[in-house]
């Protein structure tokens, strides 16, 4: 295992080869109600039930799609939609995360209790902190990496592959030297796993809907809201997941 990691190291000391085309990531998301629901102590017996109710107990999760198209320069993530032929395609703008590394700006669309809210603001990333653990995420050497959302008390735990030199990844997470492969929030609470890798271009597929709709805040005004409606639900004994994105 130590020989193992000392080569991963080796191989992430040397300079990322020219991609000259991009990475599409197909990522399966895997969300456990009944993992929330365990640790949301503060819920009162009505929200339980209601909670039982709506989503019941489903050891294997609820499961959707979403496509990640990065260059050395950008990044779009979208959810896919099922099709009847069992194929998939793009959502109309339900959830979009746009990242131009390039101007170092950002542009997310999230839905916050029923209202569309745009997010464009400078581009910071999260901060990581790289493990002493790596393993295999189809077919690429990954190494293991934790971060943590303050708002919502999230461990964050991520695997990214040095092979594949984009610092990008799914959904908000991003930011480290390589292609993020997996998400781990909260010990298996909400799984993100690659299941498709695709080295191809992706210029058109960077292209951002002609029309998005959305009330427009910063990062600093998201933040804020969060955090104020985590708090009011928790004082409530309410679920707070029911209003926003886990």
């Amino acid at each position: 295992m130590k020989k193992l990691f000392a080569l991963f190291l080796v191989i992430a000391g040397l300079p990322a080869l020219a991609q000259s085309d991009g990475l599409v990531v197909t990522y399966e998301r895997t969300f456990f109600w009944s993992k929330v629901y365990e640790k949301l102590t503060f819920l009162s017996e009505e929200e339980k039930s209601r909670m039982k109710n709506s989503w019941g107990v489903n050891d294997e999760g609820w499961k959707s799609k979403g496509q990640l198209v990065a260059s050395p320069g950008q990044s779009k993530y979208v959810e896919l939609e099922e099709e009847a032929d069992g194929g998939y395609r793009g959502r109309k703008s339900e959830y979009l995360v746009f990242r131009d590394f390039d101007k170092a700006r950002k542009m997310e669309l999230e839905e916050f209790a029923g209202k569309m809210l745009l997010i464009e603001d400078t581009l910071i990333a999260p901060k990581w902190k790289v493990m002493n653990k790596i393993k295999e995420i189809g077919g690429y050497m990954c190494m293991m990496a934790v971060s943590e959302d303050s708002i919502k008390g999230q461990k964050i735990e991520a695997w990214f592959a040095n092979d594949l030199a984009y610092g990008s990844g799914p959904e908000r997470y991003y930011g480290l030297p390589g292609m993020i492969l997996e998400v781990d929030v909260n010990d298996g609470e909400m799984l993100l796993t690659a299941i498709k890798v695709e080295k191809k271009p992706v210029t058109e597929l960077l292209a951002l809907p002609k029309k998005i709709k959305g009330k427009k805040i910063t990062t600093t005004e998201y933040e804020k809201m969060m955090t104020t409606h985590f708090r009011d639900s928790i004082k409530s004994r309410r679920n707070p997941y029911w209003a926003v994105r886990y």
